[in-house]
């Protein structure tokens, strides 16, 4: 029986994963729960599951349950930067790490692969786009052309620049298929999502920038494709359930059953794929060009936009503001090499710093007018 210990148990991911966990009580044995800050449901939770080990808003508990010696597999489901340091030390510790957490290895990539390689342990990727990957994946990198992640397009995949410029937190709360949290839902919006995926995958798959591609595919049944050098084209399909990758996670390498539906092609009818609009989504754009440049960019790209995500979702900036804000501290930033987990952190504040300075207008902004 393997010993779960899931970090960020009430939110989406985590209380999916106790569903799944649910339907297997001979398989798994829920030995740790780390919460945020919704102490009603983590009670709950701890109740019904009877966990060893609990934790509420408490960095140095969920450090302390996840590299646990009678700890099997990690679920990493915090949401941000929060994550970095219990996750960083599951890998350290040799853990089996089910990263949901994909700001882990987009603000830490070469810190978090080089706690991967030294634990020794197994790192596998919960977001179903990865996910799909992960199951496709056959036979040595060097025979892959490239890899596509697939992109629903978001719920203003349609709007023009004008009707983005009215785009309200309500609208934007509004994804076409999946059921998220509130930030993952705007970066789905905004397209960011996507672009923290492409950084994701270069360190989950070792592969560089010009091999990782992204394709808007509004049904979200092909959950990503591998494209091999002779032409073939592998991909994983299924209904939009974050059930299904949860449960892979979980079980890999084995396979398990789980509540999500069947999906039943005829029904769906037609797929459809389409190229990202980088001009109307310019998330995207610098997503890719903080992968490109590397170093501390796309820490610096994560915390910016998580400070924007939070403004809007607070109602102090508009929809296109996100990317103003992301775009202006970018261009502020001097880059570094980050070789330690503190390193990480300390250019994560500094981005978070001058993110929150774009958030007021004054004379540093370069947008003309209010933000």
């Amino acid at each position: 029986m393997k010993k779960i210990v899931i970090l960020g148990s009430t939110g989406s991911i985590g209380t999916q994963a106790l569903e799944v966990m649910e339907r297997h009580p001979g398989r798994f044995k829920v030995f740790g729960l780390a919460a945020g800050s919704n102490r009603k449901l983590l009670d709950q939770q701890a109740q019904k599951f009877r966990p060893v080990l609990t934790a509420l808003n408490d960095e140095a508990a969920a450090v302390e349950m996840a590299v646990h010696p009678q700890c099997d597999i990690v679920l990493s489901a915090i949401v941000g930067a929060a994550g970095l340091k219990p996750t960083y030390a599951a890998l350290k510790a040799g853990k089996q790490v089910a990263l949901a957490n994909k700001e882990s290895l987009v603000a830490a990539g070469p810190v978090m692969t080089r706690a991967w390689k030294e634990g020794k342990g197994e790192l596998i990727p919960v977001d179903s786009e990865h996910s799909a990957i992960h199951q496709v994946l056959h036979g040595a990198k060097e025979n892959i052309a490239r890899i596509l992640l697939t992109a629903s397009g978001g719920p203003f995949r349609q709007f023009s620049s004008e009707q983005l410029k009215k785009v309200t937190r309500a609208q934007a709360l509004k994804h076409p298929n999946w059921n998220m949290g509130n930030k993952i839902t705007i970066d789905s919006a905004t397209l960011m999502n996507k672009g923290l995926e492409m950084i994701e995958a270069r360190w989950l798959f070792d592969l560089p920038p010009e091999k990782i591609g992204v394709v808007v595919h509004p049904q979200s049944i092909v959950h990503s494709l591998v494209e091999y050098k002779d032409g073939s084209v592998l991909a994983q399909l299924g209904l939009p359930d974050m059930r299904i990758p949860i449960a892979y996670a979980l079980a890999w390498p084995e396979r398990i059953t789980t509540p999500a539906p069947r999906l039943d092609l005829t029904e769906i009818a037609s797929l459809n794929f389409e190229r990202p609009d980088p001009e109307r989504f310019p998330c995207l754009r610098l997503a890719r060009e903080a992968l490109q440049k590397g170093d501390s960019y796309p820490c610096v790209l994560n915390a910016a936009n998580e400070v924007a995500v939070a403004a809007f979702l607070e109602e102090k900036i508009g929809f296109i503001d996100i990317p103003k804000i992301v775009e202006q501290v970018l261009d502020r930033h001097q880059p570094s090499s980050l070789n330690t987990l503190e390193d990480v952190l300390e250019t994560d504040q500094w981005a978070r710093s001058e993110a929150k300075m774009f958030l007021v207008p004054g004379p540093w902004s370069r947008v003309p007018g209010p933000l």
